[in-house]
């Protein structure tokens, strides 16, 4: 079944001996630093605390956190703490970065910034990863965070950044399902051209490491019942591993409905740039904080080979 300790136990195993070092800007709620405490605990990451010191100091009391062994880099406010963040991996201290109480804006505007060289010419975008205890399969969800309409090329882009997650977590051929309200080609929803050209792009070799598919309606890309029931013959339907939605609404409320009316849990990661970023919800608990730092510290691992 599949949990955090899953993500956690491939983590440790896909990382070995190379421990990934994580530069957390702003680290003021519990959640970020028991998923940390737990992550330093599990042996595949360590931690620097970027922030105001008194408040990453009251903040661990507060949750009775032995933070000890975590470095403590102080910062004057939120800008200056997702700055220094950044800093950190630009001076080689730090392979992967991840938000705590402020707002992404903040995050992404330190790693845009040309001076700070984590630009890399790729599309950025937001990887959900959706997970439930009693299921044996997690789903990999884009974009639902960053991009809000994304054209063609971005949606490949999207396409990419996904599968570079799979691929960190051991998938090396995930098969993609491109979600549309309908499963053919109808010139009056863009999301359905879209898709039946990044299908022809993946089968011309412009869009690699994958099996991408779609138009798909979401039931044929998860249910093999539905598949079944309306006779869908396609190599991704049922089986999908990354569902790729055709703006942010939807991607945003499949990700919000699975979790608080499916009691799924998801956790995701910013990929495009040099370094992964993990970007969590503030409401977000432990579980899916540990598995967002999980996954990016495998991303990290992997682009460290």
């Amino acid at each position: 079944m599949i949990n955090q300790d899953y993500f956690v136990n491939l983590a440790k195993e896909i990382s070995g001996d190379a421990i990934q070092t994580v530069a957390v800007a702003a680290p003021y709620d519990d959640a970020t630093l028991e998923a940390l405490r737990n992550a330093v605990d599990l042996g595949f990451v360590k931690v620097q605390l970027v922030g105001e010191e008194d408040k990453i100091l009251a903040t661990a009391k507060k949750a009775n956190l032995d933070i000890s062994d975590m470095e403590l880099i102080h910062a004057e406010d939120l800008a200056d703490s997702a700055q220094k963040a950044v800093d950190q991996v630009k001076l080689g201290k730090a392979n992967l970065i991840m938000k705590g109480l402020i707002d992404t804006s903040l995050i992404l505007k330190a790693v845009v910034k040309k001076e700070n060289e984590l630009r890399t010419g790729k599309t950025l975008s937001y990887v959900g990863i959706l997970f439930r205890e009693d299921k044996e399969k997690y789903y990999l969800t884009s974009d639902g965070a960053m991009l809000i309409a994304p054209d063609l090329q971005q949606k490949k882009g999207i396409i990419e950044n996904a599968v570079e997650v799979a691929h960190a977590l051991g998938n090396e051929e995930p098969k993609v399902a491109m979600i549309c309200a309908k499963e053919k080609y109808y010139e009056k929803m863009p999301a359905t051209v879209d898709a039946t050209e990044l299908q022809k792009m993946n089968k011309n070799g412009e869009i690699k490491g994958c099996i991408v598919s779609g138009p798909l309606q979401f039931d044929n890309a998860v249910d093999a019942h539905a598949v079944e029931v309306k006779g869908v013959d396609d190599p991704v339907a049922g089986k999908a591993d990354i569902l790729v939605v055709p703006a942010i609404e939807a991607g945003n409320v499949l990700l919000k409905t699975a979790k608080y009316l499916g009691g799924w849990t998801f956790g995701g990661v910013v990929v495009g740039a040099k370094v992964p970023i993990v970007v969590c919800s503030r409401s977000d608990g432990e579980s899916a904080k540990l598995v967002s730092i999980a996954a990016a510290c495998m991303m990290a691992a992997k682009n460290g080979k």
